[in-house]
């Protein structure tokens, strides 16, 4: 280890030692199974948003005997709001994993680990070095920037060759006799000093020789080779209802939601009429659906990569029709029971069909 490396590693673990304050109830766990449900619903995720369904799950499902046993449904549900839904399909198929083929022991070598559903280098790493004390730094985005901007690296992070090099810095920076304590303070470190917009660069302990701070490098650093690219898309929703029965779907397929239940759905490129949306639901539902509607205001919600609109048809149906392939009548007051996806919540919890 060069000095840079050394002045790097022992600043760090100073500073988590006498100044880091940064609490989250998963912070100094040991159990392998709460690390690794904290790691999966913190991905894509904020610390304050993951920690309520973190503490939800904890104590609904305390040892992953009782998560590989639950519904799936049921663990949807409660998934429910938090996103990137194939999360939730890949941790119950881990969790099931472990029971079926660990007897309900969590693996505890990296390698073994990352074999499980839904599990990628970071989460081993993370779960490897603080259950178990192994030597595996971890390299998530709070870590990616700081070593970008005290390295001064200007290699992509979204690259082959920037992948390799910021993984070979973390691992040689780790000190082996207290990976835990190091990874948590490094990832700590970029959460509250050397964070994305305003770091307080001017109380850091490692300004001294930080690249990117003497050479005003800090807000290019790190690089991305790729420009995020958000796609819009419109999603028309007839919600069909019939004595106080709704229709409703598992959405199908490997798109957005997947397993998640949602109404009628029409997809444009653009906005369109409510009558245009009713007469191209026929492909779906085989009939135009007739009756008095309703048209709810534009929602809206922001994935990583693409932008969903939504607007509902509230369509009280003059006759009932027959409920198509995949599709179920249900009554209004059981939607509770059912997860959907957080545009669709966000609809149903303003009071849209309680006046029906």
């Amino acid at each position: 280890m060069n000095n840079n490396h050394q002045f790097f590693s022992s600043q760090l673990l100073s500073w988590n030692r006498d100044s880091n304050q940064r609490t989250m109830p998963w912070k100094g766990e040991k159990d392998p199974y709460k690390i690794w449900l904290s790691e999966i619903m913190l991905q894509q995720t904020r610390v304050e948003q993951g920690r309520a369904y973190y503490e939800a799950f904890t104590s609904k499902y305390p040892t992953v005997f009782d998560l590989a046993a639950a519904p799936d449904e049921e663990v949807f549900r409660l998934w429910q709001g938090l996103g990137y839904y194939a999360r939730c399909k890949n941790m119950l198929a881990a969790a099931r994993s472990i029971v079926h083929d660990y007897n309900g022991i969590f693996p505890n070598d990296y390698h073994t680990i990352t074999t499980l559903k839904g599990i990628g280098s970071y989460t081993a790493a993370a779960i490897a070095s603080f259950a178990f004390n192994l030597p595996y730094a971890v390299l998530d985005g709070n870590v990616y920037r700081v070593l970008a901007r005290f390295f001064g690296i200007d290699t992509p992070i979204d690259t082959t060759e920037g992948k390799k090099i910021f993984s070979e810095t973390a691992q040689n920076l780790l000190p082996v006799n207290k990976p835990a304590v190091y990874n948590q303070a490094i990832m700590d470190f970029g959460a509250v000093v050397c964070k994305p917009q305003q770091p307080n660069c001017l109380e850091c302990p490692l300004a001294t020789k930080c690249i990117a701070f003497l050479t005003n490098q800090v807000n290019k650093l790190p690089l991305k080779s790729k420009k995020l690219t958000v796609k819009n898309r419109y999603f028309f929703y007839i919600v069909a209802i019939y004595n106080q029965q709704v229709l409703i779907q598992k959405r199908p397929g490997k798109d957005i939601w997947q397993n998640l239940h949602e109404f009628i759905p029409v997809e444009s490129p653009e906005i369109l009429p409510a009558q245009t949306i009713l007469e191209q639901s026929r492909e779906i539902v085989g009939t135009v659906v007739n009756g008095s509607f309703t048209l709810s205001p534009l929602f809206k919600q922001k994935l990583t990569h693409q932008t969903i609109h939504a607007q509902f048809i509230r369509l009280a149906l003059k006759s009932r029709i027959q409920a198509p392939q995949g599709f179920q009548w249900v009554p209004l007051n059981s939607l509770d029971n059912y997860a959907f996806p957080k545009i669709i919540l966000d609809y149903l919890q303003n009071n849209q069909l309680q006046l029906l």
